[in-house]
């Protein structure tokens, strides 16, 4: 399992997020606490919003902690909204195209979770996407695929129902030729305007999912695991939820797509 970090508020250095906490996603990349492996090693990646309307993106297939061009980037770019990532493979190979985050526009998405034999429907899976969106496909992750199914079903209206609507698509292939657990969901999406974050497992170990608005950032804080392993505020987001952040701002809602798997 993967392990994330994104942030909306007031512009602050990508490091007050990535590096500088006693508990950051780098350090998170190393000696993560709560998923199933420690080590989140097989690449990273940087969505950040600015001045233009499309994100700028950074991923490599290093580990996060041995990229000193990493360091130098967080310590330098600031953003108001932000979205990072350490990759540890559910299957698919290492490279820069499956690192996350992924964009599309100025949509960006990351993902900590996995669907089920996803190795033994990835056909099926692409075939889900639109021949005009196609061209997007740049790597061979679950992820990805995801993103992109999302987006055609209509990410720009209906953020919520768009990835509710891919999500039981993607249920639906791994009941029928895949494995369980069907699906495990933990993500942030945006469109460089709204943060969103979802978690949902159709078994009941949904990874972990928590936020935290910062007086001194001026902003909040969604992420795998807290930042710091003593600061108190820290948020759990409860499974089969579908948060948006504005500003202090935390709007929560059912996420439910085996509901609509199950009524297809």
């Amino acid at each position: 399992m993967c392990r994330w970090a994104a942030y909306t508020g007031a512009a602050i250095f990508l490091e007050e997020i990535i590096s500088r906490p006693g508990h950051s996603l780098i350090h998170q990349s190393h000696c993560a606490t709560q998923c199933h492996s420690a080590i989140n090693a097989d690449g990273f990646g940087i969505a950040w919003y600015g001045a233009k309307g499309e994100p700028g993106l950074y991923r490599d297939v290093l580990p996060a902690w041995s990229d000193p061009n990493l360091r130098s980037l967080t310590a330098q770019v600031q953003s108001g909204l932000f979205l990072a990532h350490v990759r540890a493979s559910t299957g698919t190979a290492t490279s820069r195209n499956n690192c996350h985050p992924f964009t599309h526009g100025a949509w960006s998405f990351m993902h900590n979770g996995q669907v089920g034999g996803y190795d033994s429907f990835r056909r099926d899976a692409d075939m889900m996407i639109p021949e005009a969106l196609y061209p997007a496909r740049k790597g061979a992750t679950d992820s990805e695929a995801l993103f992109l199914v999302a987006i055609a079903e209509g990410l720009d209206a209906d953020p919520r129902g768009a990835l509710e609507r891919a999500a039981a698509r993607f249920i639906r292939l791994a009941r029928e030729k895949g494995a369980a657990p069907h699906l495990r969901l933990t993500a942030a999406l945006s469109d460089g305007k709204t943060l969103y974050a979802v978690r949902y497992a159709t078994d009941d170990a949904a990874p972990s999912l928590y936020h935290r608005w910062s007086d001194a950032r001026g902003g909040l804080a969604v992420v795998s695991e807290p930042l710091e392993a003593e600061e108190s505020g820290w948020i759990e987001v409860p499974t089969a939820s579908f948060c948006t952040f504005r500003g202090k701002d935390v709007t929560v809602e059912e996420f439910l797509p085996c509901r609509l798997a199950q009524a297809a």
